[in-house]
C-alpha cells in the first residue's frame, strides 16, 4: 500500500462535502432513529464489508481441525490467509433460511430479508452507518470492482437503504479518488475557497428544505425530516472538530477502464488501498468492497484463466481442470483479503493502541453456498479484527444456524443493541461463540 506505516488522524472538514455532494442526494437515514449512538464499552470503531461471488467448493475451502486447533490445507482456497490464521473467525454451517440461488441470496445476504422488518430492509452496513456518531465526514464508503457493466439490480446491488433501495458502489478508483481525496488537494487558499463553496451549498439546501417543508402535507413531512438530518450530519462534516484536522491525501490514483476484465485486478489493489486510506483518515468508519456480483462473468486472465468465474463456479467435481481452475480464482481472492487485512495490521490506530485491525470488524460474505447447487446451505463467511470483541484464531462450525443472528452479532460488535436483524422468524439474538 502506498501509505506505509504513516499514521492518519480524522479527516478535514474540506474533504467531507467535496465527497458527500458527489455522491448525489443526501443519504436517508432510518426514520425515527433517535439520538445518535456513541459506540459502547469495548464496541469495534470500524467495520468493512468484502464480497465475492459465486460461492464456493465446500472441500477445496473448509479449514482442517476444529476450534482454535484448525489449519488450511495445502492449496486450498483459503490457505493464502495462514499468516492471518490468528486474526480469523472461519464460520461454517451458517444458512440463509428460506432463500436459494444467486438472486435471492444477493438480496437477503446483508439485510435478512425483505423491507417490512423493524430494520426496514436495510443492509447491516447501513442501519450500523445511521446509528453510529455523526462524526465523520462520510456516514459510509461504498467501492466496487466490476459492479456497473450489467447496471444495477438485484444481482449486481448488495447493499440497500431504508425501504430497499439500492445503494450503489462506485467502481472508478479515480472518481472515488476525486470524492474523498479532492478537498485536500490543493493549497491552503484553494480548500478554503471549496469549503466556502460547500458552504453556501449546505445553507441553500437547508433553506429551500425548509420551505418545502412548510408546503407540503404532514404525511411527508417524514421524508424531508430524514434529507434535513442527512445535511446536519453534512454541516457536522464540514465545520464540527474534524473540519480543524488534516488528512494527506494518498497519491492520485491512475485512470483505469473499470469496466474492462484486465483491469479488475489493478481497481481491486487501487480501491483496496483507497479504502483503507478513507478509514485511516477518519472519513468514515463503515466501508464495503465489492468484488464483481453475483453470477459475475469477469475472467481472471491475470492467472492464466479464460473460462468466466461464474462458468468456473459450475464445474463438476468430475471436472478436475475446471474445479481447480476455479480455485485457483478463489485462492486470488482470498489473496486481495489477505491484503486488506494486511494494510489494516500494518497502520497504527489513531489515538489508541494496537493496530487498525484491532479496531475494525472485517466480514467476509458470499451470497451462495455450493454454486453448483445455487443453494445457501451453509454459506461460507470470515471474520477478521476486532479481537477486543471476537475470540479470533478459530474455525467454527455450526449446525444450519440462520445468518440473521450473525448479522445481529455484526451490530452488537458495533455498540448496537437490537435482538434481531431482517426477518425475525428465522432466529433472534446474536450468534453464539462468536465473542
Amino acid at each position: 500500500m502506498h501509505i506505509g506505516r504513516r499514521a492518519f488522524v480524522v479527516g478535514a472538514g474540506a474533504s467531507a462535502l467535496a465527497g458527500l455532494l458527489g455522491r448525489g442526494a443526501p443519504w436517508p437515514l432510518a426514520a425515527g432513529r433517535g439520538q445518535a449512538q456513541e459506540a459502547a464499552p469495548g464496541a469495534v470503531r470500524r467495520l468493512i464489508i468484502f464480497f465475492s461471488p459465486n460461492g464456493t467448493v465446500h472441500r477445496h475451502w473448509r479449514p482442517t481441525g476444529e476450534g482454535a486447533d484448525y489449519a488450511f490445507a495445502a492449496g486450498s482456497i483459503l490457505e493464502p490467509l495462514d499468516a492471518l490464521r490468528q486474526h480469523l473467525l472461519v464460520l461454517d454451517g451458517i444458512d440463509f433460511k428460506g432463500v436459494s440461488n444467486h438472486e435471492p441470496g444477493m438480496a437477503a445476504m446483508l439485510t435478512g430479508g425483505g423491507p417490512e422488518t423493524s430494520t426496514q430492509g436495510q443492509s447491516v452496513d447501513q442501519l450500523i452507518a445511521s446509528q453510529l456518531a455523526a462524526d465523520t465526514p462520510f456516514p459510509s464508503l461504498e467501492l466496487g470492482v466490476g459492479t456497473d457493466a450489467w447496471g444495477g439490480g438485484v444481482q449486481t446491488r448488495m447493499l440497500y437503504a431504508p425501504g430497499g433501495d439500492f445503494v450503489h458502489p462506485d467502481q472508478d478508483p479515480a472518481n472515488v479518488y476525486r470524492r474523498v481525496f479532492g478537498g485536500v488537494v490543493g493549497s491552503p487558499q484553494e480548500m478554503d475557497a471549496r469549503m466556502r463553496r460547500k458552504e453556501s451549498v449546505l445553507s441553500l439546501l437547508r433553506a429551500e428544505l425548509g420551505t418545502l417543508r412548510d408546503r407540503v402535507g404532514s404525511e411527508e413531512h417524514a421524508k424531508l425530516d430524514v434529507h434535513l438530518e442527512a445535511l446536519r450530519r453534512m454541516e457536522v462534516g464540514l465545520t464540527g472538530p474534524a473540519s480543524n484536522l488534516s488528512c494527506d491525501a494518498p497519491p492520485q490514483v491512475m485512470q483505469l477502464d473499470p469496466n474492462a476484465h484486465e483491469s479488475f485486478a489493478d481497481v481491486t489493489r487501487a480501491q483496496t488501498d483507497l479504502l483503507v486510506t478513507a478509514l485511516a483518515c477518519g472519513m468514515t468508519r463503515v466501508a464495503s468492497l465489492q468484488l464483481s456480483h453475483t453470477v459475475g462473468p469477469h475472467v481472471f486472465s491475470w492467472l492464466g484463466l479464460s473460462e468466466g468465474h461464474h462458468g468456473l463456479s459450475h464445474m463438476d467435481d468430475s471436472n478436475t481442470d475446471g474445479v481447480a481452475q476455479f480455485v485457483m480464482a478463489e485462492r486470488w481472492i482470498s489473496e486481495q483479503f489477505a491484503y486488506l487485512l494486511e494494510q489494516l495490521q500494518a497502520l497504527p490506530e489513531p489515538g489508541a493502541d494496537g493496530s487498525m485491525l484491532d479496531h475494525t470488524l472485517v466480514v467476509w460474505a458470499k451470497e451462495l453456498a455450493d454454486g453448483r447447487l445455487h443453494d445457501n446451505v451453509s454459506v461460507p463467511f470470515v471474520l477478521a479484527g476486532a479481537p477486543g470483541y471476537l475470540r479470533t484464531g478459530r474455525y467454527l462450525r455450526f449446525d444450519g444456524e440462520p445468518h440473521q443472528k450473525l448479522l445481529v452479532s455484526i451490530c452488537h460488535a458495533m455498540g448496537l443493541d437490537n435482538p434481531t436483524f431482517g426477518d425475525p422468524s428465522h432466529g433472534t439474538g446474536p450468534l453464539s461463540g462468536l465473542t
